[in-house]
């Protein structure tokens, strides 16, 4: 049987448009999610600005910068998953120092190892937003879930009745 990917998109867009966020930049605290971070912009007519890092070793940053202007922005970070939340929450606290206006971050999958929860709450990132693809360890006033139950249920009906699912792929 052939297999389909969903994406989040189809979850995190409308939240982002109800945020209604006046200067909005779309942005991706790596290189190789400057893809993901333009199909967001494109579709939030936004501007889109990259981080260049580099790690002394695995986990650990020993550089980072901007590609692009973040002064008087609102910020929206994308990533398809945070871990260690270490890029995330430097990335974050880079683009406040470079006068961002504010900074939040949307996430498919939130593993949260290690010391993730205090580097969040402990960074300039105002918000996480994450799915609910991975259960939190523990509550925390930075991180939103945003449920995919309704995105799964309607693929799954779409599939069962032989419709298509082609509007699940917005980005």
């Amino acid at each position: 049987k052939p297999v389909d990917h969903l994406f989040a998109s189809t979850i995190f867009l409308p939240y982002l448009e109800k945020l209604n966020l006046d200067n909005l930049t779309i942005a991706s605290p790596d290189m190789g999610g400057s893809k993901r971070a333009y199909a967001y912009s494109k579709a939030l007519e936004s501007d889109v600005v990259i981080c260049y890092k580099q790690r002394a070793k695995a986990n650990k940053i020993s550089y980072m910068e901007l590609i692009g202007d973040v002064t008087g922005k609102n910020v929206v970070l994308v990533d398809d998953m945070v871990d260690t939340a270490g890029t995330l929450t430097k990335a974050a606290d880079l683009m406040m120092e470079r006068g961002a206006l504010s900074v939040k971050a949307i996430c498919t999958h939130p593993i949260l190892s290690g010391d993730a929860y205090e580097k969040i709450e402990n960074s300039k990132l105002d918000e996480l937003i994450v799915t609910d693809t991975i259960p939190l360890r523990k509550e925390s006033k930075k991180i939103k879930v945003l449920t995919c139950s309704e995105l799964f249920a309607d693929v799954m009906h779409r599939v069962h009745t032989n419709n298509s699912i082609s509007s699940k792929f917005i980005l």
